[in-house]
């Protein structure tokens, strides 16, 4: 099987002067991603690297440069899933962790819970050994621009997608052993109220990770993606025969014609065929399978 690693940077209106950010960031993603997988072989770790690239950089709503809620702080979601095992591992509503990726990785190896929230999975990161990152260190120029302009237009949470917001992220990887494996890490929605918690930590909702059926990665609009199940319904479309692309478009047209959602996914088949699709205008994403020089990222 030959190792192959997808990223997503978000599926949003991803404006003109923001592309070449979006391009370079999920391009080194994907390029650390395949840089692990060819040195260790594990698709976790794989997944775990691209993603903490991406929560690193600022660009993202994942990590640094996550949105703030409505009371001026960071809550972040994120979920790890190993595809070989169905365990997974996830927190959300967590505050001051650069990380969340590797965070939801040490619930799933550490505990025998899936999911952590709020101040329970902060104690947790501490005690297990993670630094504590100040609000302001998480925070960027844009979102807290993008803070006090929502604020002077009273904004209220459910009107999220205008202005469209910077994106989630995720990866789905395969390793040659034929392993999979998907991750997702987010910021949420900008003026969410406080508390809120989106797709992106769901088993099923934000990403979801069997050997038998694929793994998938989902973005956008999280209150529609919950109710589609969107990453679980991509995975059995493929467990049913599809391509990973047409399961991707699958699920998209669900979550359109259901509940009338805008969202992107990435996945990954057993077969090691990938797929993207969304109905956002721009999806920011790259991948790279063993023996590619450089990854290829499109918006």
């Amino acid at each position: 099987m030959k190792p192959t690693i997808v990223v997503h940077g978000g599926a949003w209106d991803i404006p003109d002067e923001a592309v070449d950010d979006h391009l370079s960031g999920v391009k080194l993603a994907a390029e650390t991603g395949m840089a692990v997988l060819l040195r260790v072989g594990r698709v976790l770790d794989a997944v775990e690297a691209a993603i903490n690239v991406m929560e690193e950089s600022g660009v993202f709503n994942a990590g640094r440069g996550s949105h703030l809620n409505a009371e001026g702080e960071v809550e972040m979601d994120a979920i790890i899933m190993d595809g070989e095992t169905l365990n997974a591992g996830s927190v959300a509503a967590v505050k001051n962790i650069l990380h969340p990726i590797s965070l939801a990785r040490k619930v799933m190896e550490e505990t025998s819970h899936v999911l952590l929230v709020g101040e329970g999975a902060r104690k947790f990161a501490a005690a297990h050994g993670f630094r504590l990152t100040p609000t302001e260190q998480l925070l960027s120029a844009r979102e807290l621009k993008r803070y006090r302009e929502l604020r002077r237009r009273r904004v209220r949470p459910r009107q999220f997608y205008e202005p469209s917001p910077p994106g989630t992220v995720g990866a789905v990887a395969l390793d040659s052993h034929g392993n999979l494996a998907a991750g997702t890490s987010t910021g949420g929605q900008p003026k969410k109220l406080p508390g809120r918690v989106g797709d992106s930590p769901l088993i099923g909702a934000g990403a979801y990770a069997d050997n038998g059926l694929g793994a998938c990665s989902a973005t956008g609009w999280g209150e529609s993606i919950m109710k589609t199940v969107l990453s679980k319904a991509t995975c059995d479309f493929m467990g049913e025969g599809s391509t990973a692309q047409s399961a991707c478009r699958k699920a998209i047209r669900v979550l359109k014609t259901k509940v009338n959602g805008r969202g992107g996914l990435i996945a990954i088949d057993p077969s090691g065929r990938h797929g993207v699709a969304h109905n956002t205008p721009r999806m920011a994403r790259a991948f790279m399978t063993a023996g590619m020089r450089l990854p290829k990222a499109i918006i």
